[in-house]
């Protein structure tokens, strides 16, 4: 049903024994294994992956296209792509995804949107009806 693409590879990595506090720009990979206090954002329309270990902690909203979560966000979550929830993920706000697997375990304080494209859907037009 869905494909996954063997190209995601992680290009940088914030460490367990680091804490940012300001906002993160990343295009590629991520792996967040500390903490961070700001929002995390992927360069849209690029392919981007983000995991957030078990060890992590995120305060601020999340913009990525593939994400992978098993740690702790408090904020909004967008994924463009795949939404993965493992089974220590604990997420407190909103969660905005195009599709989802969430495994047992994982935590969601919040709404679950799911986003349709709008330019995706087919617009349906009447026959114009001619007058003699």
């Amino acid at each position: 049903m869905f494909t996954r693409k063997t190209k995601s590879t992680i290009d940088s990595l914030i460490g367990m024994s680091t804490s940012i506090k300001g906002d993160v720009g990343f295009k590629g990979g991520l792996r967040i294994d500390g903490q961070i206090n700001g929002n995390i954002n992927a360069e849209t329309g690029q392919p981007s992956v983000l995991v957030i270990s078990e060890h992590a902690k995120v305060v601020g909203e999340v913009r990525a296209a593939h994400l992978i979560v098993n740690g702790e966000i408090t904020g909004d979550v967008h994924s463009t792509e795949l939404l993965e929830l493992q089974p220590k993920a604990r997420i407190t706000g909103n969660v905005y995804y195009k599709a989802l697997e969430m495994h047992g375990g994982a935590l969601v304080s919040g709404k679950l949107s799911h986003d349709q494209a709008t330019e995706e859907t087919p617009v349906l037009k009447l026959a114009a009806s001619s007058e003699a």
